[in-house]
């Protein structure tokens, strides 16, 4: 694990730190547009939710990186399947093995639930974030993610 650096689930009192580091996130995602209340929302409906975690980097006394997992079913592994979203390590605190100690803490969450798979989301136009899933053993498939807003 990155030296000094604790991973732990999120609590309320991170919101507004986790907010801070998704606004980071979405400035370079087009799909997505920086709305603290929404971001918010968020964060407070995947807190209520038994089958998702919010975990988050601490270092120094503050949060310093995030993501997000949640289960689902899959029926092209028959089994359970944690999809990782929202990684984000603050921008000061990138390259010090922030989100590789994100990501292995969100790879044992998931198999302490039973997932058989882990998918997680990138921008494809982030292609350092993409060279770090590459290296963590992510692989990149020939699946297209769509989306269609229903609100």
């Amino acid at each position: 694990m990155a030296e000094g650096v604790t991973v732990r689930e999120g609590r309320a009192e991170d919101t507004q730190a986790l907010t801070t580091l998704l606004a980071q996130l979405f400035a370079i995602e087009a799909d997505f547009a920086i709305d603290p209340a929404v971001q918010t929302r968020g964060l407070r409906l995947l807190g209520t939710r038994p089958d998702a975690v919010i975990l988050v980097a601490e270092a120094e006394g503050r949060v310093v990186g995030m993501c997000t997992v949640q289960l689902t079913a899959s029926t092209a592994r028959g089994g359970l399947s944690a999809g990782i979203e929202d990684v984000v390590v603050d921008q000061v605190w990138r390259g010090r093995g922030v989100g590789r100690a994100l990501l292995v803490a969100a790879e044992a969450w998931a198999r302490g639930r039973g997932a058989v798979r882990l998918a997680l989301l990138a921008d494809e136009t982030n292609l350092p974030a993409l060279d770090f899933y590459d290296r963590l053993g992510f692989a990149r498939t020939r699946l297209v993610w769509l989306a269609k807003a229903l609100d």
